[in-house]
């Protein structure tokens, strides 16, 4: 099965498109988990046993796990969350030529999709887009302020950058396994990405602690397959603290799963 076929079933027998981002920052872990030999794998561990039933992915952020501890937390993490039936996403934004990207591209080894960063243009990512059972989701328009800066410039025929890195991915989309980074937070762009390229699914982040738009995340976030993912990190893994911290993640994710859900069909 594909990427996308795993996630549209997994999102039907967990009624939810919320991404879970795993982004344990070890300044923010709870003091009870400082003496754990892997304390981002114990957080992690108690994220996932608390949130799973309301996960359709979780999307860890490889930046919080770049050393050699990291390392082996993440591969906990991916192995515990596939046992409870979750795909996995990695936000690694990666992309490089020649051997350097088919390095990068053995991160897929060990998840079912990754982000990458089309900067670098088409043979920069032939190889994550070769691997046709992975999910392989670009960089389109991102949800923090300083996306505008190069997104927004004006190209070619009147066009934003952003419309013709979406209408460039469609046309990469040969294996049926590519998707689409689009934040909530600049809801007309993400429904104008949404009408130039119908079928690809997104990702859409900034609805959790950058107050993204929630109905416009879903309305057209989603293909006409009801495929997509709306992720919120730290608004779950850190909605509470001390040592039941995992309680609040769990009463976070639900609402957000409940939030979203009145907007889909």
């Amino acid at each position: 099965m594909s990427f996308f076929d795993t996630l549209a079933a997994r999102i039907d027998s967990a009624d939810s498109v919320v991404s879970v981002g795993l982004d344990p920052d070890p300044a923010k872990l709870p003091d009870h988990l400082a003496d754990h030999d892997l304390p981002r794998w114990a957080f992690n561990r108690r994220i996932i046993d608390a949130t799973h039933e309301h996960a359709a992915c979780y999307k860890p952020n490889v930046a919080f796990y770049e050393d050699s501890d990291g390392w082996r937390a993440l591969r906990e993490t991916v192995a515990y969350a596939h046992g409870k039936d979750v795909p996995v996403l990695l936000d690694a934004k990666r992309a490089d030529i020649g051997n350097t990207a088919r390095q990068y591209a053995n991160l897929l080894d060990h998840a079912d999709a990754i982000t990458v960063n089309p900067y670098l243009g088409r043979d920069s990512l032939e190889p994550f887009l070769a691997r046709e059972d992975k999910g392989i989701i670009v960089l389109c328009r991102t949800s923090n302020p300083g996306g505008k800066d190069f997104q927004n410039l004006t190209v070619g025929n009147d066009k934003k950058l952003y419309e013709y890195v979406a209408q460039r991915c469609s046309e990469w989309n040969e294996r049926g396994n590519v998707g689409l980074v689009v934040g909530a937070t600049a809801p007309e762009e993400l429904e104008r990405v949404r009408e130039l390229v119908p079928d690809l699914p997104f990702l859409v982040p900034g609805v959790g602690a950058q107050g993204g738009d929630a109905e416009a995340a879903v309305e057209y976030g989603l293909n006409a397959d009801g495929v997509g993912l709306v992720n919120s990190s730290r608004g779950i893994i850190f909605a509470g603290e001390g040592e039941n911290f995992e309680a609040a993640a769990r009463q976070s994710a639900r609402r957000l799963k409940d939030r979203l859900n009145r907007y889909r069909d």
